[in-house]
């Protein structure tokens, strides 16, 4: 069945690969960015979002939420499944960490999380049927040095959603969370080849993962065969959440 789905943060990485596959799935899909327009395909090239809406939305913006909302109710119907992807990093030890950094990082990754699931819940309450699924990542189990902001801010997603999925489960809402690990996006890359070399080494199947990977334990999450499925984490990290042993 045709769902209308939407996805923050998702014209690069897992959330592109997560609208690619929700559209290729039948749905019909928007994305959010925060700034600058997806650029669509060049002469000879596929675009990659064709089919896709894409609307202007920063996530830490109450106003733009709603708009981003209203014009996919508008555009594609009420958001019946919604994907919490956007987010940043700010990385610093903490003896260097300013107040901003931290509470940029809260306020994007779980904050706007907090703001899109708001919106999204009444009428997916309304309607008996949804589907939410939060992006977090392995450094909300393992922590990471340098990334206290952003491993708070993915630990504070998984009570959160566990907290959403026991209150509309009667509903038929379900609430889910996956969990990353090194995945071969443009914020790994900024990390440098030896670091990621680092990262590959210690993760038990002794690779990166692709953003491929993520999307389709998303689109599982989000179909019609996940209905007895709420509240959980799902990890998608080559087994590096398990720990060095």
């Amino acid at each position: 069945m045709s769902r209308v789905a939407l996805i923050t943060g998702g014209t690069r990485g897992i959330g592109l690969a997560t609208a690619q596959a929700l559209r290729d799935a039948g749905h019909r899909v928007a994305v959010t960015y925060r700034s600058t327009p997806p650029p669509g395909a060049g002469a000879g090239e596929v675009d990659p979002l064709a089919d896709v809406l894409a609307v202007p939305c920063d996530v830490t913006d109450e106003a733009q939420v709603d708009t981003a909302f209203a014009t996919v109710e508008a555009e594609l119907g009420p958001v019946e499944i919604l994907v919490s992807n956007a987010g940043i990093t700010a990385d610093r030890l903490l003896l260097r960490m300013r107040e901003e950094d931290f509470a940029s990082v809260v306020d994007t990754n779980l904050t706007g999380g907090y703001r899109v699931a708001r919106r999204a819940a009444p009428r997916m309450v309304r309607a008996r049927w949804g589907r939410i699924v939060f992006v977090s990542s392995v450094v909300a189990v393992t922590g990471q040095a340098g990334q206290a902001n952003y491993a708070a801010s993915k630990a504070g997603l998984i009570g959160f959603a566990r907290s959403l999925a026991r209150e509309l489960a009667s509903r038929h809402v379900t609430v889910n969370v996956v969990t990353p690990g090194a995945i071969a996006t443009d914020m790994l890359a900024a990390i440098g080849e030896d670091r990621q070399a680092q990262i590959a080494a210690v993760t038990p199947v002794g690779r990166l993962g692709s953003p491929e990977e993520v999307a389709a334990a998303i689109a599982f999450l989000v179909s019609d065969a996940a209905a007895y499925t709420t509240g959980a984490v799902v990890p998608v990290d080559g087994g590096l959440g398990m720990g060095p042993w």
